[in-house]
């Protein structure tokens, strides 16, 4: 493409990310891209600025930039079955090995720690958006992510394997109609032993691998620019002699990094968090610094253990829980915690 174009938001397209509608224009269309033209102003819709992850609308026409040669490769050349031809072996096997759940309408993986859910600098294909077509099971079309975890996060994440479905699903979890639980062992053992922590947060600098969230007092969001508001509610399952607790979280709002920083923020980093201040190997019992020692893995101690959500075609309540991973499993056998004595949702016990 050499010019300037205007593409109409087809029928049936809308209420999507901007940048999922994106690529399906474009397949080579990188994320890094995308993200910069936004910046720039160089992709508008409607004559107006966007981000990345602002929703398109029916009948809406975005201003698309001049692109590469390599950016505006026809439909045709980048087809997923195409792509899932280049994943190596053992990719496929680990992809589809994830799958937890799965019907004719959406597909649940525990996805493992250190797998991104997203493409981003350096991470090629090999992320579960780059995969998935590996998980197309027979469908004509990949199935599309509908939220996402960080890299080193495990646990429950959905794919939506049509669009109706993806537009369902977005719309409950932005309406909060879905329940998602974590679990994690942080420094310390917070007191109270359930509460709401409800820190603003505001993006300190920083893309991708670097980015981090900086927490700001609930009456000073409003006073500062960019600032979100944020909730998490926490609950502690098991205590380690007060050295390293099991909690369970659940947020209330869904934004990025926001459990890592809101524990951190209270004193109790989750540990293996390099990011937040829960990779220290000392820990002097306060809370700060994470790394216990001995046993118990560096990686980042956050999984999201379950998720319940009313299906958009049967109407029926789904609840999913993944198993922990490895190196959180080994932790917990350290301490003598069990998953299977946990109630499922410690904030509403009778149930």
């Amino acid at each position: 493409m050499s010019k300037v174009e205007l593409r109409t938001v087809a029928e049936g397209e809308g209420d999507q990310r901007l940048d999922r509608w994106l690529k399906k224009q474009f397949p080579h269309l990188s994320q890094i891209r995308i993200e910069k033209m936004c910046r720039k102003g160089e992709i508008r819709i409607d004559g107006g600025r966007v981000k990345p992850g602002d929703r398109v609308a029916d009948g809406q026409q975005v201003r698309i930039p001049p692109l590469a040669p390599e950016d505006s490769r026809p439909i045709e050349e980048s087809t997923p079955r195409n792509r899932a031809a280049k994943y190596i072996k053992s990719d496929v096997e680990m992809i589809q090995s994830a799958v937890l759940w799965m019907d004719d309408h959406i597909i649940a993986l525990n996805k493992p720690a250190g797998l991104p859910s997203q493409g981003g600098s350096g991470q090629g294909d090999r992320h579960v958006d780059g995969l998935s077509s590996a998980l197309m099971f027979g469908y004509k079309d990949k199935p599309k992510l509908v939220h996402r975890l960080d890299k080193d996060t495990s646990g429950v994440l959905l794919l939506a394997r049509t669009d109706r479905v993806a537009r369902a699903l977005s719309e409950g979890l932005r309406h909060r109609n879905v329940r998602k639980i974590y679990w994690a062992a942080v420094a310390g053992r917070p007191e109270p032993r359930m509460g709401s922590i409800k820190f603003g947060l505001l993006k300190t600098g920083g893309r991708g691998e670097n980015e981090k969230m900086r927490c700001i007092h609930p009456r000073e969001v409003d006073k500062t620019e960019d600032a979100k508001r944020a909730h998490t509610d926490y609950a502690e399952i098991e205590s380690a002699g007060g050295r390293m607790t099991w909690v369970a979280l659940v947020p209330i709002t869904g934004r990025t990094h926001q459990l890592r920083a809101h524990m951190a923020e209270i004193g109790h980093p989750i540990i293996g968090d390099g990011k937040y201040g829960g990779s220290s190997q000392e820990n002097l019992g306060d809370g700060w610094g994470a790394g216990i020692g001995g046993d118990i893995s560096r990686k980042l101690h956050l999984h999201a253990r379950s998720i319940s959500f009313e299906h958009p075609i049967t109407k029926k309540i789904i609840t999913l829980t993944a198993p922990l991973p490895d190196h959180m499993q080994r932790t917990w056998d350290f301490f003598g915690w069990n998953p299977a004595e946990a109630e499922a949702d410690p904030f509403n016990p009778e149930d």
